[in-house]
């Protein structure tokens, strides 16, 4: 194999192909591999789609801590389409029930989300803090408002805003919570009115009520691609964003608990330079020894499409797949995408037991006759559970719900 690589590149420099071309073939030929590990997924379930009592679901996200799921949903409660509703869910067996569905505040400014620019939740014990967008001055942007929570959800209050002011527009947000009750939150934002978005992150030791002045991390960012923070157990914090220029995804990290950040780290080094919005964002997470994994997406022309990239190893998943997401459980690493197919998007999933070197043939997941888009996955005891949004034609959008083990 080594020497067939070293023939082909030879010939490439024979024929004079410049460099650029060259790192986009020679990337191809070495990463485009998916092989068949023994194991197949077994889907526990038949998908459950469901509204929880709304007309249609614009945006959810989902937080799991320890056997408790969180979810978070936004979308249409009346014929009036107007009203929008945020609600609250919350299951204690992993997703087989689900508690009442609860409208969080009295009224609350109706959320400015969509899939990829989501509603937010994190939950530490009694704990919860949910965040979202709301319509500002000028059309489709605006500021953050966040909700809290100090009864498992049984009441929520409108707590304060992490971006400590409501200029400009404040967008795409992330949350997570670390093993002290620290929430961390990311977003997009612009209140000097630059013309372009930065990455904004701030922090709350006592549970939403306050937050720290926030920090600028990145000073030029895509103003238009989901951010994803997460935790390893070393107790580092990370946050994946895609980057200005050029337009590929990058990672920031604290291991002080978001008091400094380390310089970035492009993640895929695609080099692509591009003047647009994508909407693509990427997944990440580690493995016990704090080894990272994530799923990106590249537009690099000749090279375009979802890679699963670690420290080690870039492995092109599949040219027409976009927004995913990834988890490490046990001992293998799970991806989940969605994927242009003739009838409109699928959900799919592969798996990985050595460590993202090679992927399982991909897995639909999702329902032929519907459109499916924006999955997330998470890792529970035994099993993992991925959600995604769903339309069928001319009918409501649906929250649907698998196990895989």
């Amino acid at each position: 194999m080594t020497f067939l690589i070293f023939y082909f590149v030879h010939w490439l420099l024979i024929m004079n192909i410049n460099s650029v071309h060259l790192f986009a073939i020679t990337g191809v030929f070495l990463t485009s591999c998916i092989t068949t590990p023994p194991t197949a997924f077994t889907q526990r379930h038949i998908p459950t789609k469901t509204l929880f009592g709304l007309l249609e679901i614009s945006s959810f996200d989902i937080y799991t801590e320890d056997n408790a799921l969180h979810l978070l949903i936004s979308g249409t409660s009346s014929e009036n389409t107007n009203s929008i509703s945020v609600r609250y869910l919350k299951s204690i067996d992993q997703g087989e029930h689900w508690s009442k569905p609860l409208d969080i505040g009295t009224n609350p400014p109706a959320p400015l989300a969509s899939r990829g620019n989501d509603v937010q939740i994190a939950a530490r014990g009694d704990d919860i803090i949910s965040l979202w967008q709301v319509q500002g001055e000028i059309p489709n942007n605006g500021p953050l408002v966040s909700f809290l929570s100090h009864d498992s959800g049984k009441s929520w209050h409108q707590g304060k805003n992490p971006a400590a002011d409501n200029n400009g527009d404040q967008s795409h947000i992330d949350l997570i919570v670390d093993t002290l009750g620290y929430f961390h939150t990311v977003w997009l934002s612009d209140p000097e009115e630059n013309g372009y978005q930065s990455l904004r992150y701030s922090q709350s030791v006592d549970h939403g009520e306050n937050w720290h002045t926030p920090l600028k991390l990145d000073e030029s960012t895509c103003s238009c691609c989901s951010n994803t923070l997460a935790l390893s157990p070393n107790g580092a914090i990370h946050v994946l964003y895609r980057d200005m220029k050029p337009r590929d995804m990058a990672m920031l990290t604290s291991i002080d608990n978001g008091i400094s950040w380390q310089d970035k780290k492009i993640i895929g080094n695609f080099n692509w330079q591009f003047d647009g919005c994508p909407h693509v964002g990427g997944g990440l997470t580690f493995d016990h020894s704090n080894n990272f994994y994530s799923s990106v997406w590249t537009g690099f022309s000749g090279m375009s499409g979802l890679y699963t990239i670690t420290n080690s190893k870039t492995v092109k998943i599949d040219k027409n797949a976009t927004h995913s997401d990834i988890i490490s459980m046990n001992d293998r690493i799970i991806v989940v995408w969605d994927e242009i197919q003739p009838g409109g998007t699928a959900i799919f999933s592969s798996q990985s037991f050595d460590n993202a070197m090679s992927w399982s043939t991909p897995q639909r997941l999702s329902d032929p006759e519907s459109t499916a888009s924006h999955p997330r996955i998470i890792a529970s005891n035994t099993n993992a559970q991925v959600f995604w949004t769903e339309k069928m034609n001319k009918h409501e959008s649906k929250l649907v719900m698998t196990w895989l083990e």
